[in-house]
């Protein structure tokens, strides 16, 4: 059981990290669009969810939701510093989970290599 729900959970990761990335680049390029909200991503509550109760994670990408924090006078609320942070944090956690999953398929090879 924890061969198959171990690279579904990576995929769905992978998904929802590919998912934060665009709407993170989305924020960026709308720095300065007046009455823009950015957009945060949440995939690791469902991701969570499924694993807690023994399920094989789905991979969707998450939901998207608008950010609540304050605006500024123009009624945006994309702050570049906070965008940056969370690009190179789901950067690491991109590759994190990519390095899992290849580890996972080498494991796979080697004990097909070995049988």
């Amino acid at each position: 059981m924890i061969g198959e729900i171990t690279p579904a959970a990576l995929h769905a990761s992978l998904s929802g990290l590919a998912q934060r990335q665009r709407v993170t680049a989305d924020n960026i390029a709308n720095i300065n669009t007046p009455g823009f909200l950015a957009g945060r991503v949440d995939f690791e509550s469902s991701l969570e969810g499924a694993l807690r109760n023994g399920e094989t994670p789905r991979i969707n990408g998450g939901t998207v939701a608008r950010s609540l924090e304050p605006t500024n006078t123009n009624g945006n609320n994309v702050n570049l510093d906070a965008e940056t942070l969370i690009a190179t944090e789901t950067g690491l956690r991109y590759q994190l989970a990519l390095n899992a999953l290849d580890g996972k398929y080498n494991s796979i090879r080697t004990a097909l290599r070995t049988s």
